[in-house]
């Protein structure tokens, strides 16, 4: 008998109705206990799904937010419509071509069927949930992929160039590699793990917004002849402060409804260990972050900061099931002081990262991927090689045909002037703030 000393202020009665209710936890979750019937277990799937994808959906508000903050006031309005459109682009994308692609017909290769997403109303119970839930949630994934590009390209790169390459990463980037682990390809056939994306969503766009921002070059005003950095004013730390955390909570969908499912007793344990270890994480990169900032430069910047909450988040994905609670601590503080060496070193390579998306997400993302090996009973270093490596060589390889493709046939970027009077004028002639307009093109403006 497990004796629990209850808190002094519950009342009895309360006392009783917990530990009935513990108790009858306890037996359900003994050995050879009665299972539940397949149509309950077949709605907690499908709410587990829908939950957890509304959690996801709402990460992309908080891209919004972030990106919206951290650029300048001349280009708001054309990163919230960035954002708006790419939502719609990507998810057609994925129902005409990339989920079929990601995922039927893989069987041990490289890549499925390029078809139309239609659900299968055959037999729905053996398929464990909503056929339509299981493919939002997947489809959710495939917009969150794509919106980590836009803010690293933002303030100089056009629209139109912008959402062809959605359109490619949503219809063929992002699936065929995903396919790979996801979909049973066959480094699910190694073994490789990857339980909420550490590879197959973060560091794949990762990868795509390095060639990109390369392909693309600096914003003009961002580095002098002489190399120096040049700082440029974001728009609204409060915006970015908000998008940040609303990405925090939306984590918590993002992670633990990779689950998968939620019609036991265990799977509600680990949906609740991936939640803590998910926020832990966090913890361990805002701390870390905060700690060698005031060390290092003895002034704690806010964006740094948050990118190091991100950075965490970003360090657990690929693990958050089996980490610990000092693990993903470890793990979080990790990913924080690598998102602040890998902010430095693009600075001194002069690549213009607007948002620090490719510090959080590619370097955090192999980071995370990498340590699984450490923590999980069946992870080997090996395969987790294998797989962040050969994912990189494949969305390097695809990205840079792409981006060179629309560099050469469409204008990618803005010209110097149109850049100077601000990317909303060109492309939205909406102003997110006309009462702080001016008419000065000032460097950093």
């Amino acid at each position: 008998m497990i004796r629990v000393m209850p808190p002094a202020r519950l009342p009895r009665a309360g006392l009783r109705v917990c530990a009935v209710a513990c108790t009858g936890l306890m037996l359900s979750a003994q050995p050879g206990a009665a299972e539940i019937p397949a149509e309950t277990a077949y709605v907690l799937n499908s709410l587990s799904f829908l939950y957890h994808g509304m959690l996801v959906f709402f990460m992309a508000t908080g891209f919004s937010m972030l990106e919206g903050g951290l650029v300048r006031t001349k280009s708001v309005s054309t990163i919230l419509l960035k954002n708006v459109i790419l939502i719609a682009v990507a998810m057609i994308g994925f129902y005409l071509v990339g989920y079929n692609l990601m995922f039927y017909n893989v069987d041990g290769g490289y890549w499925g069927t390029p078809r139309a997403w239609s659900p299968d109303q055959t037999d729905a119970l053996s398929q464990g949930a909503a056929p339509a839930s299981i493919w939002l949630f997947q489809t959710l994934f495939a917009v969150t992929a794509v919106s980590i590009i836009s803010g690293t390209l933002a303030e100089r790169m056009r629209l139109l160039p912008f959402f062809v390459f959605v359109a490619f990463m949503s219809c063929v980037l992002y699936p065929v590699q995903g396919a790979w682990g996801w979909g049973g390809g066959w480094l699910a056939e190694m073994g490789f793990l990857d339980f909420a994306g550490g590879t197959h969503v973060h560091s794949a766009a990762g990868w795509a917004a390095l060639t990109g921002a390369i392909v693309l070059g600096p914003r003009r005003s961002r580095f002098a002849d002489s190399g120096e950095v040049r700082p440029m004013a974001a728009s609204s730390l409060p915006l970015v402060t908000l998008g940040t955390m609303i990405l925090w909570l939306g984590w918590l969908g993002f992670n633990g409804g990779s689950q998968g499912s939620m019609d036991s007793v265990a799977d509600v344990i680990a949906i609740a260990n991936i939640y803590v270890n998910t926020l832990m994480a966090t913890c361990g990169g805002i701390v870390a972050t905060a700690a060698l900032l005031q060390l290092l430069r003895r002034k704690i910047d806010l964006t740094m900061v948050l990118n190091g909450a991100l950075a965490g988040l970003v360090s657990i994905t690929a693990g958050p099931d089996t980490s610990g609670i000092v693990g993903a601590l470890l793990i979080g503080a990790v990913g924080g002081c690598l998102m602040l060496w890998t902010t430095h070193l693009l600075l001194r390579l002069r690549i213009d990262d607007v948002i620090g998306a490719i510090p959080v997400h590619l370097a955090c993302g192999i980071w995370g991927t990498l340590v699984v090996s450490l923590h999980h009973p069946e992870g080997d270093i090996r395969v987790q090689l294998i797989g962040v490596a050969a994912v990189a060589v494949f969305c390097v390889t695809a990205s840079v045909v792409v981006w060179i493709g629309l560099r050469r046939f469409m204008r990618l970027r803005l010209s110097q002037g149109e850049e100077a009077i601000g990317i909303d004028r060109v492309e939205t002639g909406a102003l997110a703030y006309p009462e702080f307009a001016t008419r000065s093109v000032l460097p950093g403006d």
